[in-house]
């Protein structure tokens, strides 16, 4: 697995902590799941009672990299304040950078986003952009000082999985040497083995997690798909054909007259 901004990490699962029934059912989520990274809220740390720290202590027990965000920012001011803040609250130069564009689909401003990407990696952040499949958004963003990128899969808590096969895989073609990381829409874990499948070093998911009847048992199976599909990207899958081919070989096969 490649390393992100020199962190190597166990597995590809990386989970958001938002909208679980209760902070036990996440940890158990996390627990069972082994995932790597955990993505926290500012806006919620930043609470007036002590909710916020509470938290907080829950997510540092869980032994996982912390991956602050700026979710809900629609500026490159709003999220490059917030990813300042991020960095005094959690004391980590990574941060997961959201900069919403569009409400009802939540597709990123990948104008402002670039921008605040490049304020950013100046001032020493190392940053996970959450971005579209554009490859030239995606060589600005690069340019800009981020070593990661992370395309969507879909819209934001839709769970309608890989929307576009054909500009994910193009992506991950163009950039070969950058950790790509399915960031949102995922609601199968079906679907996250098909994005390792295709080469994609990690997967963040939170609402099909938490959303699930059972947050525990869906994170878990996540986990596995995701080591599945990471297994067969390294075991060089067939190419696909159009015509069929015995699996049976035909010499020595009886002749019959």
């Amino acid at each position: 697995m490649r390393s992100f901004y020199g962190t190597d990490l166990p597995n590809g699962l990386m989970l958001g902590t938002a909208l679980y029934p209760s902070p036990a059912i996440l940890a158990e989520a996390f627990r069972r799941s082994g995932a790597s990274v955990a993505t926290v809220s500012l806006r919620r740390e930043s609470g007036q009672d002590r909710a916020g720290q509470d938290f907080w202590a829950m997510i540092q027990g869980l032994g996982v990299h912390v991956l602050p965000n700026t979710a809900g920012c629609h500026s490159v001011k709003e999220a490059v304040t917030t990813a300042h803040m991020a960095r005094e609250v959690f004391g980590t130069k990574w941060i997961k950078l959201e900069v919403i564009g569009e409400e009802d689909t939540l597709q990123p401003d990948v104008f402002a986003l670039v921008e605040a990407a490049r304020i950013l990696s100046e001032d020493g952040f190392q940053v996970f952009p959450y971005c579209t499949e554009d490859l030239v958004v995606a060589d600005r963003l690069l340019r800009a000082g981020c070593e990661v990128l992370m395309p969507w899969g879909a819209p934001i808590g839709s769970g309608q999985g890989l929307n576009n096969i054909f500009g994910l895989r193009a992506m991950r073609a163009h950039f070969p040497d950058v950790p790509l990381v399915i960031d949102a829409g995922l609601g199968l874990p079906s679907q996250g083995a098909q994005a390792m499948e295709m080469g994609y070093d990690a997967v963040l998911l939170n609402t099909a997690v938490a959303k699930a009847g059972d947050p525990a048992a869906m994170a878990e199976a996540f986990a596995l798909a995701i080591r599945a599909g990471q297994l067969a990207a390294g075991a060089s899958p067939m190419e696909p054909r159009d015509m069929a081919a015995p699996s049976t070989p035909v010499i020595g096969q009886a002749f019959l007259t």
